[in-house]
């Protein structure tokens, strides 16, 4: 029987002891034994519930007990988890975690440690949930240079805009909707400003280049400045707004942003809607692939998290190699991409073409005293620099 400690015991937490006690037959046949959750650790006493008596309030009893195989970390946030998490590490014990800040933040030095003490540090939860997407790019995508990652990385949001394009509902009331379904936090910065996707798309571009991708180099924008009539421009367009998290390689580097883009029918990720994930990668050997799932809530990201507690059980005593360095890679200036952007104007059609020169116009009725059009395709540089010119803008989105 192996022995392993779950660290947090809140929605994700409580899913993994949940995901292993429901799924024992069948991780025990994947492992050749059973697994038993020896310790919870939180601050928290839960009187009355079964884990009562696993429940431990000081992480070293499970660094200092040799039994403990693996430990499963939920807590979220940066500290004190990484400080737990090294002393397992430490200690000689694999680790699992579905927390992103941790990794974004500390993700090569976590791995360097496991190396050191030949035992492993695996995070597949720590990105789309559910979604086996960070398994695929260590593992099954290892022949492919990666050129281009594009995900919807955030349900809150991807359910948000979905409503907002269903129902042509304005930002502020699918809000309060998503927070009163439980979907959005009571503060939603981090899903609505970007901030979770933008961790989430460091994260795996700091895997596919080998090296430190620093989140706060990612230009990341939110969703809050999408309103009701973007919403309908996009669908005179045959359009949809979706926040995507980018990364393209771009010679020895990558261009890598976070913000609301405008997809075409035939994209794969137009139809991706409501609260579920996905994650376009294109290889250059594969072409395009897709994962797709549920990218949140307590039980797809616990069976991510008990897959990653599956694969370090089979692998006691031998460390898996991963490729990240804390080497700081250097993302190239988000404003050298090149592409075509959709602006919302008060500026008059003569205006327009004096500083854009040829655009395509999109009529909609309902905007009255405002153009929208299409640009060329420039750089953003060039679009930034012509939008200050002609001043008046009201809105601008990306093409795809």
């Amino acid at each position: 029987m192996i022995k392993i400690a779950v660290m947090g015991y809140g929605t994700i937490g409580s899913g993994v002891v949940k995901v292993i006690e429901t799924n024992q037959e069948s991780i025990c046949k994947k492992t050749g034994e059973g697994i038993e959750v020896k310790y919870i650790l939180d601050v928290r006493d839960f009187e009355g519930d079964p884990v009562q008596d696993k429940i431990v309030h000081d992480y070293n009893v499970i660094a200092q007990d040799p039994e403990v195989a693996i430990v499963v970390e939920t807590m979220g946030g940066v500290e004190p988890a990484c400080t737990f998490v090294k002393a397992m590490l430490l200690a000689g014990k694999s680790v699992t975690t579905s927390n992103k800040a941790l990794v974004a933040v500390h993700g090569a030095e976590l791995i360097a440690i496991a190396k050191e003490k030949n035992v492993n540090f695996m995070f597949e939860a720590s990105v789309g949930g559910g979604i086996p997407i960070i398994r695929a790019l260590n593992s099954c995508l290892t022949a492919d240079r990666i050129e281009e990652i594009s995900g919807i990385m955030n349900g809150t949001t991807n359910y948000m805009l979905t409503k907002m394009t269903q129902d042509g509902c304005e930002f502020e009331e699918v809000l309060k909707e998503a927070q009163d379904k439980g979907y959005a936090e009571k503060d939603p910065a981090a899903d609505v400003e970007g901030y979770d996707a933008c961790r989430k798309i460091a994260i795996l571009t700091s895997l596919v280049a080998g090296q430190q991708a620093d989140f706060e180099d990612v230009h990341t924008e939110g969703i809050t400045k999408i309103t009701a009539t973007d919403i309908r421009y996009a669908a005179k367009m045959k359009r949809v707004i979706k926040l995507l998290a980018t990364s393209r390689q771009v010679g020895d580097t990558y261009t890598v942003i976070v913000a609301p883009f405008l997809l075409p029918e035939d994209h794969p990720l137009y139809n991706v809607n409501g609260v579920f994930n996905a994650i376009f990668v294109r290889g250059n050997m594969l072409g395009d692939a897709m994962f797709y799932g549920s990218g949140a809530g307590s039980l797809p990201t616990a069976s991510a998290v008990v897959a990653d507690v599956v694969e370090l059980a089979k692998h006691i005593g031998k460390h898996i190699e991963l490729e990240w360095k804390p080497q700081k890679l250097e993302i190239s200036d988000y404003r050298e991409r090149t592409g075509r952007f959709f602006v919302r104007t008060r500026a008059d059609r003569e205006n327009i073409a004096s500083v854009f020169g040829t655009v395509e116009y999109v009529e909609l009725a309902e905007a009255a005293g405002e153009n929208g059009f299409i640009t060329l395709e420039m750089k953003e540089a060039d679009y930034e620099k012509k939008a200050l010119q002609l001043g008046n803008i009201l809105q601008m989105i990306r093409f795809h």
